[in-house]
């Protein structure tokens, strides 16, 4: 599964692992946001590189609603991100696991529009589990990589935000 360490299609997704990586370890939401939209931007590439297209439209929707909820957190337009997200899934899902980065990407646009903190924060943690397994399904060695280490992230984040060295 993992046996094209070096090939093209995965050197997005090392993009992908630094980008994310910063973006977890932001306190400030703004810059959380910004770091995500770039990480998504990169899946987007990666993605269609290795062939799976309904994580590809998941990320592309997962870019323009971090970009978006910096400037807004209306739960209309956080409705409208997943309808389109679920919507492009229900077009492209080819194999059952193909659910896993729509269903990702619509608890964080429901995470990034409507909490803040530690709540968002969560909720994204959700989500980065089910990249995981999309990721390790996929062969996707640098998102695999990044969940994880997302994951670490978050959880240390978290941690900073529960024991008053972050700011909610």
């Amino acid at each position: 599964m993992f046996e094209h360490w070096l090939d093209t299609s995965q050197f997005f997704g090392y993009i992908a692992f630094v980008l994310g990586v910063t973006a977890f370890l932001q306190k400030n939401d703004t810059r959380f946001k910004s770091y995500l939209t770039a990480e998504f931007i990169a899946y987007v590439v990666h993605f269609t590189q290795l062939g799976n297209p309904t994580a590809a439209a998941s990320s592309c929707i997962a870019a323009a609603r971090s970009l978006a909820s910096i400037y807004s957190r209306s739960v209309w337009l956080a409705g409208a991100f997943v309808a389109i997200n679920f919507s492009l899934g229900f077009v492209l899902i080819e194999v059952w696991w193909n659910w896993l980065p729509v269903v990702a990407i619509s608890v964080g646009t429901l995470s990034v529009f409507l909490f803040q903190g530690v709540f968002m924060r969560l909720g994204m943690l959700v989500g980065t589990s089910l990249w995981i397994a999309n990721n390790i399904l996929s062969g996707s060695i640098g998102g695999t990589a990044l969940e994880i280490v997302i994951a670490i992230a978050n959880m240390y984040t978290i941690s900073k935000f529960r024991t008053g060295s972050g700011t909610a």
